[in-house]
């Protein structure tokens, strides 16, 4: 898995900055194709980070059309999420995240829409390797009917793989979205 996960990583970051871009619009338009956000107000997503597909164009569109948008911050072994301002720090791994705003659990949340290393059709997520998303959502997979937040994970279409094994503590997402479709 950890050779795996490097050659993901190493596809993702060789991706030119004006082609990430053009991806993220069409991200974006999948997005709304396939209703990502119905019926939701508070929103969860990041910020790229180590070559992860463009999320600029995603955070434009949702806070433009009055969604309340949040981005995920370290919270020990977990993730919490704040609303998304103004003023950023790094945190322990160089990634953004905000400041001046209160912290409040995935349970919070309609929509997460999460970073990935790769995926496969069946909707299994291959992450950084931290386990952060999944101990956060781990009380999703005690919930059967009404699953909520919806869970997706955003990639570019190069990080799929043919089969990824999953563990007990993987939590699964309830779609995949690429520039290109959507893996529901």
């Amino acid at each position: 898995m950890k050779e795996l996960r490097k050659e993901l990583r190493k596809i993702r970051r060789s991706i030119d900055l004006p082609s990430r871009k053009k991806l993220g619009r069409k991200l974006l338009y999948q997005c709304q194709k396939n209703a990502v956000f119905r019926n939701a107000k508070h929103i969860a997503i990041f910020l790229p980070n180590d070559g992860e597909i463009e999320t600029t164009d995603t955070i434009n569109f949702l806070l433009s059309q009055g969604y309340i948008v949040y981005l995920p911050k370290l919270a020990g072994e977990k993730l919490k999420f704040m609303k998304m301002g103004k003023f950023f720090r790094k945190n322990r791994f160089g990634i953004e995240e905000p400041i001046f705003s209160p912290l409040l659990g995935a349970h919070r949340m309609d929509v997460i829409l999460m970073p990935l290393v790769g995926f496969d059709k069946h909707k299994n997520r291959l992450g950084m390797g931290g386990g952060f998303y999944d101990k956060t959502l781990s009380f999703h997979n005690k919930l059967k009917k009404f699953r909520v937040p919806k869970l997706f994970g955003l990639a570019f279409d190069s990080q799929e793989v043919d089969r990824l094994t999953s563990q007990p503590w993987d939590v699964k997402v309830d779609g995949i979205v690429t520039p290109s479709r959507f893996i529901k």
